[in-house]
């Protein structure tokens, strides 16, 4: 296969567009790992930018390997399974592809020269990784002065005793209090529930905003300055930050919030309840009085309006279960959709429990296209694509997924050439030392497992077997 030149390779990327988009002609260079940064990545060249995934040889991103890597496509490992992992093409889409070995001098120099030519730096290493390259944010402000650098960590630069940690945001939920709040208390036994994550790991995507926000700030104050500046995220503090109520209410009123399930401090009712058919689900939130009075008309029962039990918002917490049975006789025959129409035209929060599989059939889902294809080259034998967009329009900038994922090292020859110039013999020898690759060095595919076995296994809860044709995608 005939490499694209550079420019080619950026072109690519960019349809024909009715408006500019807002990041056209910002270069970032990423050379971040996992979920944070890597999609924060995947966003920025959603809006334009040029972003160039820099990856080891030898160290590939986890989400081409292991447990993170997801499925792959067709659950066949094809010839390269290391470009074929879902998670690795969901938050890769649109970029292009460098490898360099950081660990060889070599690998450092070239990644300097892209500096000397980029925008914006990521980094996820733990801030010893960097100082130790001579690539902190005081070095590289002496490559570009005006590079924005930013920099993901779990406790910040910042000094403090966690500060050189390394940290990952399966176990941070735990340090800046998610866990302690999420859960249910009692459990289904009676027993404290215990702590419990919100997910596989949400503040990795609370970093994600966190840090666009961050860059869209940065790029503004050097339009305006010329300066550039270094954006030190602490995962940690993103964390805390969605807990603001809670660390209010402990240090002005000295209480400690607990784990309420489905439940709410002041709305009630509020919770998850079973619909019509098989693991299906819906859930309501009553704010106040008037809308509890108009649950009661919609479920058929105005007379519950009256009852002392449930008279005012202190009488239905304190009856809260025999409310949730009250309104789980009534949502258990109802399909969640038509119970949720019911009770948003009577004024009352509600939305159905939708699975994975639901959100690619959600008729509001599709009608904002927030699902979006990409097409991949007929080499990669990937066909196309659904992924997940953006939760966000612009009325002037047509976004859009700019184009799949890159190959593994697919831009080290256009990018170290034509970008920077480096000789042919000196690109060979850098081939033949594997400071540059197209094939990982080290890493194993996730397992693939069979569906039925996978769903045998709980690996899966259901398998669609006309998935991609009830899509359109074959």
């Amino acid at each position: 296969m005939t490499t694209p030149s550079f420019s080619q390779a950026q072109n690519a990327f960019s349809q024909a567009q009715d408006g500019k988009l807002p990041l056209e002609g910002i270069r970032v260079l990423d050379s971040t790992y996992v979920f944070a940064l890597p999609y924060a990545g995947g966003l920025l060249a959603d809006m334009g930018a040029e972003v160039i995934k820099v990856e080891g040889p030898g160290r590939p991103d986890v989400t081409r390997t292991g447990g993170y890597s997801g499925v792959f496509a067709d659950n066949d490992l094809g010839e390269d399974w290391w470009n074929r992992p879902s998670t690795y093409n969901l938050i890769h889409r649109g970029k292009q592809s460098v490898t360099l070995d950081m660990t060889d001098e070599r690998g450092r120099g070239l990644f300097r020269e892209l500096v000397k030519i980029s925008d914006v730096v990521m980094e996820n290493f733990t801030p010893r990784v960097m100082r130790n390259w001579g690539l902190d944010y005081p070095n590289l402000r002496r490559l570009k002065p005006d590079v924005i650098l930013v920099s993901n960590t779990g406790y910040g630069h910042g000094g403090g005793p966690y500060s050189g940690y390394p940290a990952q945001a399966t176990t941070q939920e735990a340090t800046h209090g998610h866990c302690w709040i999420t859960g249910y208390r009692p459990a289904a036994d009676g027993s404290d529930g215990g702590p419990a994550k919100a997910g596989a790991s949400f503040v990795d995507f609370l970093s994600t905003w966190t840090a666009l926000f961050a860059i869209g700030a940065a790029l503004r104050y050097r339009n305006r300055t010329g300066l550039g500046q270094w954006v030190d995220i602490g995962m940690y503090q993103a964390g805390v930050m969605f807990l603001s109520e809670y660390v209010l209410d402990a240090v002005a009123n000295g209480r400690e919030g607990g784990r309420i399930g489905n439940r709410h401090p002041w709305r009630a009712p509020q919770g998850c309840y079973p619909a019509a058919g098989q693991d299906q689900w819906i859930t309501l939130s009553v704010g106040d009085d008037a809308q509890w009075q108009a649950l009661c008309q919609v479920m058929g029962q105005p007379e519950l309006a009256h009852d002392s039990r449930f008279a005012t918002l202190l009488s239905r917490r304190e009856n809260h279960d025999a409310l949730d049975a009250a309104i789980a006789a009534w949502t258990s025959g109802r399909d969640r959709y038509a119970a949720m129409h019911a009770l948003q035209q009577a004024g009352i929060p509600a939305g159905p429990v939708l699975t994975g599989r639901d959100v690619h059939f959600d008729p509001h889902f599709q009608s904002r296209n927030f699902l979006e294809r990409a097409q991949y080259p007929p080499e990669r034998k990937m066909g196309e694509r659904m992924f997940i967009g953006r939760p966000y329009k612009f009325s002037k900038s047509p976004l859009r997924i700019q184009g799949p994922s890159p190959t593994f090292g697919q831009h080290n020859e256009p990018a170290l050439k034509e970008l920077l110039g480096l000789p042919e013999a000196q690109y060979r020898q850098l081939v033949e030392d594997v400071v540059i690759a197209t094939t990982p060095t080290t890493g194993e595919p996730s397992p693939v497992v069979p569906q039925p076995e996978a769903l045998e296994r709980g690996i899966i809860a259901a398998w669609d077997a006309d998935y991609r044709q009830r899509l359109g995608l074959e």
